[in-house]
């Protein structure tokens, strides 16, 4: 989705999806700057009401895996955004105030979180807090929705899944009640091949009827690979892979990816579905598709994508802020591009600029990042690519639209 330039407008897109997807940066653009002074320890410049926590944690997540250590502040910032629950809210002005009745955790913020405070170390405590809080909160059908006693949704339980990923847990480990993991719920939002394409499926708010979605597909596809934000890249697939039953999550990983190879295959970029965007590009969710590909195996692809990003994302992430910037770091990554000469633009110096200056940030080049990846003797087969762990999808990618169904609680 393209990023919200006012909360009036949001409101009239959840109106016309009725959807869910992570609020992503629902970018540092939601609505207009505020009037009252933004914590020095926050990325970003506007409104954080909506995608405070979620455009912190993406930029934490970013700073990490290219080797930038961020200010002590950042991180006591999003710290100190954590619920005595566990669970996190979209944004506390006043964190000194305990979180009540009315207070809207979520299964986005709280799940990027995660992946955040886990990169940046020494966070332990609130990581297991937040981890259990998920896990209370997990649907029956084994996924989550964006707020508690939500329908499951492909977003949601996708960055859930990077969560835990992230962290060392196995998704298909962590059962509801009645026995069934995130990766059942996924295989249910799947939808079938033919006129579905195998895509993933975003709900109507009224019906509650799936239709195919690029934003759900992404998010559906890391979900299902068990990976998500910053995955270890699959082996080369070459081509589209053939459409079946998605009667595994797996199995629907694999037709989600078909659908997005086929929707990028003409432009290289995916197009907005927001009501009046008439044939624009939707810059977001592309960079989202990029890294679902890469996970996927289907470099090719991302590659072509991420080339496309590289000349036409500057005015986007320019006007959207941390999380937009991070998701290019994502993307470029994904696609084995330099991010400190992403279209000539050095993503990692526009990303610091986001925010306090951070401790130290190290020159990583994907060069440098292939040769640490090479280099490294302990065993264990971890790259660089799991520094973060695994996480987000959703929103303008991953990010940048508002969960549909928070904007529905708030409405």
């Amino acid at each position: 989705m393209n990023v919200r330039r006012s909360a009036a407008a949001l409101a009239v897109a959840v109106a016309a999806l009725g959807t869910a997807t992570a609020p992503a940066a629902l970018a540092d653009d939601a609505s207009p700057s505020p009037s009252a002074p933004l914590p020095s320890g926050l990325y970003g410049k506007k409104d954080p009401q909506f995608d405070g926590v979620f455009r912190q944690s993406y930029a934490l997540l970013a700073q990490k895996t290219v080797g930038v250590t961020p200010a002590a502040k950042a991180v006591d910032w999003l710290t100190g955004q954590q619920c005595a629950s566990g669970g996190f809210a979209a944004y506390r002005a006043d964190a000194t105030e305990p979180c009540g009745s009315k207070t809207q955790v979520d299964s986005n913020s709280t799940a990027a979180a995660i992946q955040a405070l886990h990169a940046v170390g020494n966070e332990s405590n609130a990581v297991k807090k937040s981890l259990d809080w998920l896990k209370s909160v997990q649907n029956q059908d084994g996924g989550w929705g964006y707020n508690p006693g939500l329908p499951s949704d492909a977003n949601s339980t996708g960055i859930v899944v990077g969560a835990l990923a992230a962290v060392g847990e196995k998704p298909a480990s962590v059962k509801s009640q009645k026995g069934k993991s995130p990766l059942d719920a996924l295989t249910k939002l799947a939808m079938d091949c033919g006129k579905d394409g195998g895509a993933f499926g975003l709900a109507d708010a009224k019906s509650g009827k799936l239709s195919p979605n690029a934003d759900a597909t992404a998010a559906g596809v890391l979900g299902g690979l068990g990976q998500g934000l910053v995955p270890a890249k699959g082996k080369e697939a070459g081509s589209a892979p053939k459409c079946a039953k998605p009667d595994t999550a797996e199995q629907a990983a694999r037709n989600g990816t078909g659908y997005l190879l086929k929707s990028l295959a003409k432009t290289g970029h995916l197009t907005s579905s927001m009501p009046g965007a008439k044939d624009q590009p939707d810059v977001g969710n592309t960079a989202d598709a990029v890294v679902a590909l890469a996970a996927a195996g289907q470099q090719e692809q991302a590659k072509k994508s991420a080339e496309w990003l590289s000349k036409n994302s500057a005015a986007w992430a320019k006007d959207s802020g941390p999380a937009a910037y991070s998701q290019l770091v994502f993307a470029a990554l994904a696609a084995d591009m330099d991010v400190r000469d992403f279209g000539g633009a050095d993503l990692v110096k526009q990303l610091n600029a986001q925010g306090p200056t951070p401790k130290a940030s190290a020159e990583v080049s994907t060069e440098a990042k292939e040769k640490a990846d090479e280099d490294s003797d302990d065993g264990s087969g971890v790259s660089v690519w799991w520094i973060v762990g695994v996480g987000l999808v959703a929103g303008a990618g991953i990010g940048f639209l508002l969960s549909g169904r928070k904007k529905k609680n708030q409405l």
